[in-house]
């Protein structure tokens, strides 16, 4: 059985990484790139990279086809563009990549340390409503918290 996070090293064999410094680069030189955030909307409302895609990974697969109620037209036409997948911390924006690539996108990678390490590198997010948000308060945010019943149990 494999967990978690073999998944995604498994996935990072053909799923290719960007840091925030080279989103930034990338978003400045190619107007045309599409950021698809796939965190739960939920989180996407709370804050996001201005102008981002919301597909939670729940629905990605049927987003990226037409006839599905689910359907993305911008997304579903994007399999030409230079597409970067985000997310919390960069795991399910590896797996969302890999679902991509093996439904015909091209161009696709994943954020290495996610909208975290985007934050960190003092990027700009907004909420729902287009507002900054406080890194400060972004900071608090993305801390983790686990409930003790999240936790392994002790051996």
């Amino acid at each position: 059985m494999k967990h978690f996070l073999q998944l995604v090293s498994d996935c990072l064999r053909d799923v290719g990484e960007i840091m925030p410094w080279d989103l930034e680069e990338r978003m400045r030189a190619n107007p045309d790139l599409l950021v698809v955030d796939v965190r739960e909307p939920y989180e996407f409302d709370a804050m996001h990279i201005a102008g981002s895609l919301s597909v939670p990974r729940g629905i990605l697969e049927s987003a990226c086809e037409w006839d599905y109620e689910e359907t993305e037209p911008e997304l579903v036409r994007a399999r030409d563009r230079e597409v970067v997948v985000v997310c919390r911390s960069g795991y399910r924006s590896v797996l969302a990549a890999h679902s991509m690539m093996l439904l015909g996108y091209g161009n696709v990678v994943s954020l290495k340390t996610g909208l975290r390490g985007w934050k960190d590198y003092d990027q700009p997010l907004v909420d729902k409503d287009g507002a900054d948000v406080d890194l400060d308060d972004a900071d608090d945010y993305f801390t983790p918290r686990l409930r003790d019943d999240q936790l392994a149990p002790k051996a």
